[in-house]
């Protein structure tokens, strides 16, 4: 984020990856690697990120992760064992109940 996108395009773009199938999103702010690299357009404040994480889940992601220094392998793979866990928890128990 901070690249000046508008609220909506980022809604969008968090729609499609949820219809893609992708369950863990990141937001983070983007840094500007050099000079001759896309200046920052603004710096989002840190109720923002918490904005998008609410927003996030509350669209159906199983783990959102938002803030400045958020990146995309942000404690990732320990949120996707943590929701397959869950997951397969939750189907272990339904299966005992059905039979």
């Amino acid at each position: 984020l901070g690249c000046g996108e508008e609220p909506e395009e980022v809604r969008q773009a968090m729609r499609d990856l949820l219809s893609a199938g992708v369950e863990i999103c990141t937001l983070g702010q983007y840094l500007q690697p050099s000079k001759r690299h896309m200046k920052v357009a603004r710096q989002l404040p840190p109720e923002e990120y918490e904005a998008w994480r609410l927003e996030g889940m509350a669209m159906g992601f199983k783990y959102v992760a938002s803030g400045p220094l958020v990146r995309s392998s942000y404690r990732a793979g320990e949120f996707f064992l943590e929701a397959f866990a869950k997951e397969r928890a939750a189907e272990a128990k339904a299966a005992g109940q059905s039979h």
